[in-house]
């Protein structure tokens, strides 16, 4: 090493070529490019490939695939924005996004808020990098126009969207029926609602169509017994313990929650009020993340096919950065209800 060579913190680090690594191991940059790009597998001989891999390991070099691409003018980064990753719902959903698209594109997450709408202003700000494609989730009507761009995108769950940009969506309202039908059939009469307070259209659609289909099915979900909080179990559990005791006084024994997170707070909350789930009040939920059936008691919960949404939503990106019009354009998936100890009383069936 030359003397002052890396010496102090004053000057950036070199950067490592295939060249550099070519020479080191004794082989070709061809040799290297097989060997870190993964295709070295009848065209680079054992010995050869141990020799680039020492090397590499020894020099810490890495393939620039975003840099390589850019230069090219054609990206490999696929964009997808999301809320609040830490849920297992979106996990689900990456995992849909990756069975198809992993193989020739690089999967990069933008974060929003834990719900919260995604904010075209940052949006622009990862455009930067050239995405070929953006799959975005909940975004609004008003997002799609200020972004406004020829960039391929596909929105999941976004009911309400111009029905010309591709989208998968959720049938969440069916699921919000499934709910009150099962509360009436359980004998219910009077429902109170948890919502979520991030605006978004889907969790729109799950609120209106419960209270739709408590005034058809005769539950009164009185105006004061709706609620709302951060899709959180923490805040969740705060709201409803704001509200238990003037739900209880009005007779409140059926409570529809936004999502699973906001049932596992009142699950919470309930153990420390001293409240019997479900003899005294049954709980249901949305999303029926992982945990929920496993929980004490296990929650009832609309199920969303979270991986076969992200699926579908890279199908029709892929089909958009092959130059084609996605067929259907758009797509609705089903939601089921899935019973579980949350509600199921000694009343009705």
């Amino acid at each position: 090493m030359n003397n002052g060579e890396n010496s102090g913190n004053s000057r950036a680090p070199r950067r490592v070529t295939a060249a550099m690594v070519a020479e080191h191991a004794g082989v070709s940059t061809a040799t290297v490019s097989l060997v870190a790009n993964g295709k070295s597998a009848g065209r680079v001989s054992a010995a050869n490939e141990q020799r680039v891999r020492e090397a590499i390991r020894e020099l810490g070099y890495f393939v620039d695939s975003i840099g390589s691409s850019l230069a090219k003018g054609v990206s490999s980064l696929v964009v997808l924005v999301a809320p609040d990753i830490s849920n297992p719902f979106f996990a689900k959903v990456i995992a849909g996004v990756r069975s198809v698209l992993a193989s020739d594109y690089q999967l990069l997450l933008s974060v929003t808020d834990a719900g919260v709408s995604p904010s075209a202003s940052e949006t622009r700000k990862i455009m930067g990098l050239r995405p070929a494609g953006l799959l975005v989730h909940a975004p609004s009507q008003d997002f799609l126009e200020e972004i406004s761009s020829n960039l391929p995108l596909v929105a999941l769950d976004a009911p309400g969207i111009d029905p010309r940009i591709p989208a998968v969506n959720m049938d969440v309202a069916q699921g919000a029926r499934e709910v009150v039908a099962h509360f009436a059939a359980q004998g219910h009469t009077k429902a109170a609602y948890l919502d979520a307070s991030t605006g978004t259209e889907t969790l729109a659609v799950r609120r209106e169509a419960f209270l739709a289909a408590a005034a058809e099915y005769g539950i009164e979900v009185l105006p004061s017994s709706v609620a709302s909080s951060m899709i959180d179990v923490t805040a969740a559990s705060a709201a409803f313990t704001q509200r238990w005791t003037q739900w209880r006084d009005s007779g409140v024994t059926a409570l529809g929650c936004a999502t699973d997170n906001h049932a596992f707070g009142v699950l919470h909350a309930s153990r420390h009020l001293g409240i019997s789930i479900p003899q005294q009040l049954a709980v249901a939920g949305f999303d029926d993340l992982p945990y929920s059936a496993t929980s004490n008691p296990s929650i009832t919960s609309v199920q969303l096919n979270a991986q076969e949404g992200g699926r579908q939503a890279a199908l029709k990106l892929r089909a958009l950065l092959d130059g084609k019009t996605p067929d259907p354009l758009q797509s609705m998936l089903p939601s089921s209800l899935i019973v579980r100890g949350s509600t199921l009383n000694n009343k009705g069936n």
